[in-house]
């Protein structure tokens, strides 16, 4: 692996191995998703928390400031709204040139095994990877499913980690499932949680996170059931413990508490 790829997965993954993304992207398919109408008010208390950004260019440009974030995962795939006919009918909508000139860290799309346009998203993600492999970006390929929710089983999530793989993703993007380390053990890079729907309680999310972090994820990739939060900062705080400092839910919980109170004095 040549210098510039190692040098940018480091800015991402940290010294112990682990990592925590925020994802503000929701809106190239889904608009001005609740709580994200302004992302600038959104991630201004909690980009200090995450490790990386995941975010389309329009956003970086409009509400990201150059001099105060985490380095950049530039969202480069798109091309179907929530409201088409078919959210995988998806294309490379952002050149090198432009991740580049914006000095992000990796890049990320999404595929979609499985689906009608499933020969399209792998064939994009391998030439996706032939570009920027000649200019040192690491690529996160996402393993979306769509709106077809059913689909989070580790026999197909399996199937897609390893896929991307073996089109050259430097890291995979999936959701947590029962069975969590089959998915890693078939993948030989490593694997980060997508949070998916937002959970009904915190506890929910300490407790996938917690087993998929036991099971061999390297890290976090997790917007909704962060920002969507009443209580945003006591959530990315109790969620960086267990990714960084080995916490357990109950630990998670402890600091979620004492950040609530914290904030509401």
């Amino acid at each position: 692996m040549d210098w510039g790829m190692k040098n940018r997965l480091a800015q991402l993954i940290q010294p112990d191995g682990h990592c925590f993304f925020l994802p503000i992207d929701h809106g190239y398919f889904q608009g001005p998703t609740r709580k994200l109408e302004k992302p600038a008010e959104t991630i201004r208390p909690l980009h200090a928390y995450a490790d990386g950004l995941f975010v389309t260019r329009g956003v970086l440009r409009a509400c990201v400031d150059p001099a105060d974030c985490p380095p950049i995962i530039l969202r480069v795939s798109g091309g179907a709204s929530i409201i088409g006919k078919d959210l995988s009918h998806e294309a490379v909508t952002t050149s090198m040139q432009e991740a580049i000139r914006l000095n992000v860290a990796a890049v990320g799309m999404s595929i979609f095994v499985g689906s009608e346009y499933e020969h399209d998203s792998l064939v994009n993600l391998g030439k996706l990877v032939n570009e920027c492999e000649d200019h040192g970006i690491p690529v996160m390929a996402v393993t979306a499913v769509g709106k077809e929710l059913e689909k989070r089983d580790a026999r197909y999530l399996g199937l897609c980690c390893r896929i991307a793989a073996e089109f050259g993703a430097k890291v995979v993007k999936t959701y947590w499932c029962e069975n969590f380390d089959k998915i890693v053990n078939g993948c030989p890079v490593p694997v980060v949680m997508a949070g998916g729907p937002k959970c009904e309680t915190q506890r929910e999310v300490f407790e996938f996170v917690y087993d998929g972090m036991s099971k061999g994820a390297i890290g976090l990739n997790l917007g909704r059931n962060v920002w969507q939060d009443p209580y945003p900062v006591a959530m990315i705080k109790a969620l960086r413990a267990i990714v960084h400092e080995k916490a357990t839910v109950s630990d998670a919980e402890d600091i979620f508490q004492d950040e609530k109170k914290r904030a509401a004095s």
